[in-house]
């Protein structure tokens, strides 16, 4: 059920939750990945430097025990639950501001940006985003009728902002961790939650929003769906 915040607002323009007649299907890698077509999803990518070895450690420890504590109760505790944990203890870490932080220069973080709205209604709507120093939010919903899935997306813009970064700063090697979490945006409630999370992001790191580059779909704020004003 909506909160009374969303109770008087049309969904916005290329958004689409979780539908019932539509079958939804997994993988699981480092994370469990849940797909739906034409689902709409909120996804978090990192650089590769972003957790020190000792944290990623810690984390596969975490899934060890906690495969361990409920490998007889699949049901009662899905995956997802896991992935839910793992996300957010990563969250607090990369709000620490961990790893070299190469998105807090301006000429990398506008690479980003830049490459979230290159194909923006050609491959895929963009609804909200916001780059940080060492990592990025986004809310997106890839368009497969033009052969485009959530994986191909975030591998485009990694691959290319990660060639770019390198190239200018003249070195090798993987910038971005290969796997991003992503969920699907189950309504416009979990909608809502999901960008009032990437718009208080900033403020939470201690961070100037404008140094972010927070960006917004035009047409969303249009009706509604912005960021709530914080201090």
């Amino acid at each position: 059920m909506r909160n009374q915040t969303t109770w008087n607002l049309e969904p916005p323009p290329g958004f689409q939750g979780i539908r019932e007649d539509l079958p939804i299907y997994g993988y699981e890698r480092h994370l469990p990945h849940w797909r739906q077509t034409g689902a709409t999803y909120f996804v978090t990518s990192r650089l590769t430097d972003s957790i020190p070895a000792d944290k990623r450690r810690e984390i596969e420890d975490r899934k060890t025990e906690w495969r361990r504590q409920h490998a007889l109760q699949p049901n009662k505790f899905p995956l997802e639950q896991l992935a839910r944990i793992i996300s957010e203890r990563e969250e607090r870490w990369l709000d620490q501001g961990m790893g070299s932080c190469l998105l807090r220069q301006s000429r990398f973080s506008n690479l980003v940006a830049t490459a979230f709205q290159h194909f923006h209604l050609e491959r895929y709507d963009m609804g909200a985003s916001v780059v940080m120093p060492n990592h990025f939010h986004c809310i997106v919903r890839p368009y497969p009728e033009r052969g485009k899935e959530l994986e191909d997306v975030t591998k485009s813009w990694k691959s290319y902002t990660g060639y770019k970064i390198n190239q200018m700063l003249a070195q090798q090697g993987e910038l971005w961790q290969q796997e991003s979490y992503d969920r699907i945006v189950r309504d416009e409630e979990h909608l809502w939650r999901c960008i009032q999370y990437i718009g208080r992001n900033p403020v939470k790191a201690n961070l100037n929003p404008e140094s972010c580059h927070l960006w917004i779909n035009p047409q969303w704020k249009e009706l509604g769906w912005g960021f709530e004003e914080r201090t």
